[in-house]
């Protein structure tokens, strides 16, 4: 799987992969000895104790390029979706966050409004206006967002999107219905997607 997630990143062009570890971590110096992948090198760093979405972001913060956008993959997602239109979407906006989104599938708990800003995640604010969204867990993040994060907090990076709504600096979001999207956290959707 991982591979794949690597392949997919490969193709646009990334030069360097982050990956946060925390169950079996031993596993990924036996299958990339050299911290390599395709001639790219791989960067790990291990969670002992799981940080949560937002505390793992912060815990690469020193590994990350401080001059280009950071694209964020969730290992327990497959897909083919068209990221390069991700991408190009983020690099022509002034988003500081755009989340890859779909306009099909469930949970779509993500309302975006026809301005291709982010107006609600899960239902928290209560807004109904706008497009129901599923949140892809594919991202792009400026540099200056690790500024919103705190090393000594675990939360989900979704609690400093909401943050970002309420201050006026809502994510951007791209619909991206191509290709094909699965979550994949489970082992019953893992045999499902070994058997398609």
């Amino acid at each position: 799987m991982i591979t794949f997630i690597f392949d997919q990143l490969i193709q646009l062009g990334i030069e360097r992969i982050l990956i946060n570890t925390h169950h079996c971590p031993d596993r990924y110096a036996e299958i990339f000895p050299d911290s390599r992948y395709k001639g790219l090198p791989l960067l790990f760093r291990h969670e002992p104790e799981l940080l949560e979405t937002g505390g793992g972001i912060k815990n690469i913060e020193d590994l990350a390029d401080t001059s280009s956008p950071l694209l964020v993959y969730n290992g327990d997602i497959f897909s083919t979706l068209p990221l390069e239109h991700l991408v190009a979407h983020h690099f022509h906006s002034s988003n500081e966050v755009t989340l890859a989104l779909r306009s099909h599938g469930e949970p779509r708990n993500v309302q975006l409004g026809g301005n291709g800003l982010v107006l609600d995640l899960r239902h928290t604010l209560g807004l109904t206006e706008g497009l129901p969204c599923l949140f892809t867990g594919i991202y792009l993040l400026e540099p200056r967002f690790f500024q919103r994060l705190d090393s000594r907090n675990k939360e989900s990076v979704i609690e400093t999107f909401l943050r970002m709504i309420l201050a006026g600096i809502p994510p951007g979001g791209i619909i991206l219905d191509e290709g094909t999207w699965s979550d994949i956290g489970t082992h019953e959707e893992y045999e499902r997607i070994q058997s398609t």
